[in-house]
């Protein structure tokens, strides 16, 4: 159910196009409400739930290929290459062209599945804010696993439902230790049923499964599963951005980078690094 400021909304009440009409009717029938604030925040989320899909295409479409962190790589001219197999924006180019750059110059790029997910999803923000935002808010940019800026306010959860322009995995808790890489796959949910995942390209929940499976050690007996975990950037934070009349002043505190050199762990996963870090 959708509800803008109280009231009930239906997806035809909308003029939106056609994907963003799937993504409403998506929306629309979640057991749960859907509330917000003002037509203006419902619409933001739509659109950036349609370019997300939209950088999830163009991704498939591109010659960037799949890697392990130590063997990364990105174009020298707007990133850094770190030992670590991170991307670091370079002092002297704006964050909306180095990431561009990722999908204009996608062969010098490599990366792992949860960057793709990160790299896809500041795309789509770039595509949905002015570029003289996106490179305010988001001047440093340091690309590795799911290190994000806070201003993406990442979130992950369990849910019963997914809906088109969310991040999903597949487990694979029995991969093959000589292919660690296939522990499971980070995708984005597409409108048709289907899932983009980093160098497993556009296929069906069950094809996922299908390809992961073969990749487990052998005489496993636990197949690869779709998990219920959904991983999204905070649509009504970033909407507040869209429409703020006078960029935000002072220091931005950001999250401590950990560098864990594992492939294709979920946000959960890299949470749970995290939280070991601060403990320890």
């Amino acid at each position: 159910m959708i509800q803008v400021s109280g009231e009930t909304i239906q997806p035809n009440q909308l003029k939106v196009s056609t994907i963003e009409n799937k993504i409403a009717e998506h929306i629309s029938s979640a057991d749960n409400v859907y509330s917000y604030p003002s037509k203006q925040d419902l619409l933001f989320e739509l659109t950036l739930r349609k370019n997300i899909i939209d950088s999830a295409n163009l991704m498939n479409e591109s010659e960037a290929g799949f890697t392990t962190f130590q063997y990364a790589r990105c174009n020298p001219m707007y990133w850094i290459l770190t030992s670590e197999g991170g991307f670091r924006l370079r002092p002297d180019v704006s964050p909306s062209d180095a990431i561009s750059d990722i999908f204009q110059n996608s062969p010098q790029y490599a990366f792992e599945c949860a960057t793709a997910c990160v790299i896809l999803i500041y795309h789509a923000v770039l595509k949905s804010l002015d570029r003289a935002r996106f490179d305010y808010y988001f001047r440093d940019l340091y690309l590795y696993s799911w290190h994000t800026d806070t201003d993406l306010g990442l979130q992950t959860y369990y849910g019963n439902k997914y809906i088109p322009g969310d991040i999903v995995y597949f487990a694979n808790p029995d991969f093959s230790p000589a292919l660690p890489w296939f522990r499971g796959e980070n995708a984005v949910a597409m409108t048709d049923d289907n899932f983009f995942g980093h160098g497993l390209g556009i296929r069906t929940a069950d094809e996922m499964i299908e390809f992961l499976n073969e990749q487990r050690y052998e005489g496993s007996t636990t197949s690869a599963y779709f998990t219920n975990l959904i991983t999204h950037p905070s649509f009504q934070q970033l909407a507040q951005l869209s429409v703020n009349p006078s960029y935000r002043s002072g220091y931005k505190i950001q999250a401590p980078v950990l560098h864990h050199n594992q492939t294709s762990i979920c946000y959960l996963h890299y949470l749970a690094f995290l939280k070991q870090f601060f403990l320890s």
